[in-house]
């Protein structure tokens, strides 16, 4: 990452300053993402109930978007799935709704089928992508074990793969696997995810591979792919008379240096992505609720969905002053 790059020897250089310009509506908007005003539209309660199925098997009482709107609450408010059926209930009683509510067994058990629409971006054209990872806790003795023992203690994680468009911040790609699974290995399951052309993918020095360029050249064969070498890298066999984008890479860090070639490249909008990862954990938490791979896949389509509509109240717009 670009401020990890010889941090030993950036002690000296001033962190930078920024100032908002738009101050007024960005606090606004961070008011409307903690409101509680509640509303039903008509379309929302006609499709509250499930339409008759025509095919044998039980009858669903709740629709989709009965459970997503519950499952989303929860998610935001971080409850259990006891609360987040009160939650429900009593917000049906004040709105003087004719509603049932959705038990907590249902929504266990329909959160592990539930389909969720791909995410979508608010604007529409070319789109530059940022990928990364992060871990997520699923279970295990907390920190407060370490402190007070002094020795590490068995975890379990599990690894969010999180695609983030360089010019709204919105999240248009998300998965989640095992921590065992490598980065490189999930480019092509988010990229199935996006629908925009892509012009360009960022990502940190663990997508250096050749998997990485050749699923980006397969959906986007213009798309330039941003990925430092890494340490130790050589060019290609052909970087004479038909050099790749890594080879251009290599060479241009070879005449001018890593920091310079960061910020020729744009890859320095990669901290955006880890802003993303950021913003998730503070909103949404650093640990997964859910225990099975359906209802995890669901809950983190839900946090990102979430995170997208806060973020369509309104974002910063700053500029540099020092």
């Amino acid at each position: 990452m670009p401020f990890k790059y010889h941090a030993e020897h950036r002690h000296h250089i001033p962190k930078p300053r920024y100032r908002v310009t738009n101050w007024a509506e960005y606090d606004a908007s961070l008011k409307r993402r903690g409101s509680l005003t509640v509303w039903f539209t008509d379309e929302a309660i006609q499709a509250w109930r499930a339409e008759p199925r025509t095919t044998p098997g039980g009858q669903p009482h709740y629709s989709a978007l009965a459970i997503t709107t519950a499952l989303t609450m929860r998610m935001v408010f971080g409850l259990g799935l006891r609360q987040t059926e009160g939650l429900i209930g009593s917000i049906i009683v004040l709105l003087g709704l004719d509603l049932a509510v959705p038990d907590h067994s249902t929504l266990s058990r329909r959160g592990k089928t539930l389909e969720m629409p791909p995410l979508r971006r608010a604007s529409s054209g070319p789109l530059h992508l940022l990928v990364d990872s992060t871990g997520l806790k699923l279970g295990g003795a907390g920190e407060w074990q370490i402190e007070k023992h002094g020795a590490s203690c068995r975890r379990s994680w599990r690894k969010l793969h999180i695609g983030v468009d360089a010019d709204s911040g919105e999240i248009v790609a998300v998965e989640v696997t095992r921590k065992e699974i490598d980065d490189a290995a999930m480019v092509d399951t988010l990229l199935e995810q996006i629908a925009d052309p892509i012009v360009s993918f960022t990502a940190d020095g663990d997508y250096d591979q050749g998997r990485v360029s050749q699923a980006v050249a397969e959906r986007n064969p213009d798309a330039t792919v941003v990925v430092p070498p890494r340490a130790g890298a050589v060019t290609s066999a052909s970087a004479e008379t038909a050099p790749t984008q890594r080879d251009r890479h290599l060479r241009m860090i070879a005449e001018r240096g890593r920091m310079a070639w960061q910020k020729a490249s744009g890859y320095n909008l990669r901290a955006k992505v880890e802003a993303s990862i950021g913003r998730y954990k503070r909103v949404i938490g650093d640990a997964l609720r859910s225990r099975t791979d359906q209802t995890e896949a669901t809950e983190i389509a839900l946090a990102a969905a979430a995170l997208n509509r806060m973020l369509g109240f309104g974002r910063p717009n700053y500029v540099r002053i020092a």
